[in-house]
């Protein structure tokens, strides 16, 4: 075997490629494995928002809200691509909270974490337009809030393709399959993609697993229960637009829980999410009928058009890996990070990370390693917080100014489709629109604005490898392709994609 790695990290998702990003960027020699492609499962099911989480002030987890916030404009700045501001409207409903304790409650969350860049709360009339057309008469007054929108998959694979740029082995379907320690390194076997198994030697391992955290620490300490998981399930719905502007809301529902109504790839909306406890296999996860009921009931008591389940275009459901921390309601288990440090005298240890959102991976990353750090590792400072991500480096985050630009060298690309690929690459457009000039040379154009050009770009740099990958994680194209379309890039990816 070569020489060992200074770090395993176990699981693509976005807390694994965050710290694997970082301790690459420190120095270390790292090797990240994931056992399905990345963000495949949690990662890429949330409601897309790097927010503060408005409702955790209600459970007094004042400081996940806090660095949840200051993350938030910071993430905002180092990704203005994939990440961008969005105004939230919370209506006040008789009978549910007070009026004077949504808006002290939105004046902690415009100052708890120092907001520089975002505008703060101000008060609604609901009977005014655009919302006396779309919420229920009842609704007379209300709250509009920031928070940010992100495109959650991308966020990770850029993290990864970071990661790669500084040194880090990024392993996509590679599963690690056994963990032993033996003196002073872990010996891992990861089987890869076409059957193969592969030991390598590492002095420390970080359990990012997910879902899937306790298996992997049953693994690496065989004989010992590992139950700190408690899984909760969410779930949305995606129905052609539901109304008109690019404003969301945010709705209270009896439960004292919460749902989402959010503008969604300019043609749908958005809607969710559910809270349900889950013990079935977190690699098959669908929205049960009871939830679908859930979600359309939520939103129909304040929206004047009634859904129904059977409207819906498209749904997606993710297991949150909590850390079990007892409590009662799957609502109320906190979503702050937990960290449990296995590392006996003289041995090798494992981190294995529990909870987390996607808001705080890099600051949870920043914590990890320093939980890593000398006598196992010896790293670098924290450098993250002003690096931007891949295609990020916008001049002053202006996204509007350099679209703006890229319509002017690009003036051949369908408008759309420009925006589009903007958003989802930076100023990485101009590496996958490379020679082209024109629509044609950017290849076989599947629909929807994705070309043959495209498809490749993401196979070399982004490790796809299906046609899910490209139209369900790396874009949601998915979803403005009809059945035959879809049918053409599997069909790209069995004749032309990687073997």
């Amino acid at each position: 075997m070569s020489e060992p790695y200074d770090l395993l990290v176990i699981g693509g998702g976005i807390n694994g490629v965050g710290i694997a990003r970082d301790a690459a960027g420190r120095g270390a020699k790292v090797l990240l494995a994931e056992k399905d492609d990345l963000a495949s499962h949690t990662s890429s099911a949330s409601t897309k928002l790097v927010h503060g989480g408005l409702r955790y002030l209600e459970h007094y987890e004042f400081r996940l809200v806090r660095e949840s916030l200051i993350e938030r404009e910071r993430l905002l700045g180092l990704a203005p691509h994939i990440i961008w501001p969005l105004r939230f409207v919370l209506p006040h409903d008789e009978g549910l909270r007070p009026s004077w304790m949504l808006r002290l409650g939105l004046f902690m969350y415009d100052h708890i974490g120092g907001r520089k860049i975002l505008p703060p709360t101000r008060t609604l009339d609901l009977r005014a337009p655009p919302h006396d057309g779309i919420l229920e008469n009842r609704l007379v007054k209300g709250f509009e809030y920031s928070d940010c929108w992100v495109e959650d998959s991308r966020l990770v694979v850029l993290n990864a393709l970071d990661a790669e740029k500084r040194g880090a082995e990024i392993c996509t379907r590679t599963e690690c399959t056994a963990l032993d320690r033996r003196g002073q390194v872990w010996i891992a076997e990861l089987k890869g993609p076409d059957g193969s198994v592969r030991r390598i030697t590492a002095r420390s391992v970080v359990n990012a697993a997910g879902p899937w955290v306790d298996q992997v620490l049953g693994r690496a300490i065989p004989g010992e229960r590992h139950e700190n998981l408690r899984l909760v399930k969410g779930s949305h719905l995606v129905f052609p637009k539901l109304y008109d502007g690019d404003h969301c809301y945010i709705f209270q529902n009896r439960d004292d829980r919460i749902v989402f109504a959010i503008p969604y790839e300019r043609e749908f909306t958005l809607v969710g999410t559910t809270d349900v406890a889950f013990s079935g296999d977190a690699n098959t996860i669908q929205i049960s009928d009871q939830e679908s009921a859930y979600i359309c009931d939520a939103i129909n008591e304040y929206l004047k058009v009634d859904v129904t389940p059977s409207q819906a275009v498209w749904s997606y459901s993710g297991v949150r890996p909590l850390y079990d921390d007892k409590s009662r309601n799957n609502s109320t288990v906190t979503r702050d990070y937990v960290f449990e440090l296995d590392d006996p005298q003289d041995a090798p240890p494992i981190l294995s990370i529990f909870g987390g959102k996607i808001t705080t991976y890099r600051k949870l990353a920043e914590h990890a390693l320093e939980k890593l750090k000398m006598p196992w590792l010896d790293l670098g400072k924290p450098w993250t917080a002003g690096a931007p991500l891949p295609g990020g480096d916008i001049p002053e985050g202006d996204f509007g100014n350099f679209a703006a630009r890229m319509g002017e060298a690009y003036p051949w690309v369908p408008a759309p489709a420009l925006l589009r690929l903007c958003r989802a690459y930076g100023t990485l457009v101009t590496e996958l629109i490379d020679d082209a000039d024109s629509w044609a040379a950017m290849g076989t154009d599947f629909g929807a604005g994705l070309t043959e050009c495209e498809v490749r770009y993401l196979v070399d740099h982004e490790y796809a490898r299906t046609a899910d990958d490209v139209l369900w994680r790396r874009s949601k194209l998915g979803l403005h392709m009809d059945d035959s379309q879809r049918q053409a890039v599997t069909n790209w990816f069995a004749n032309e994609g990687p073997k």
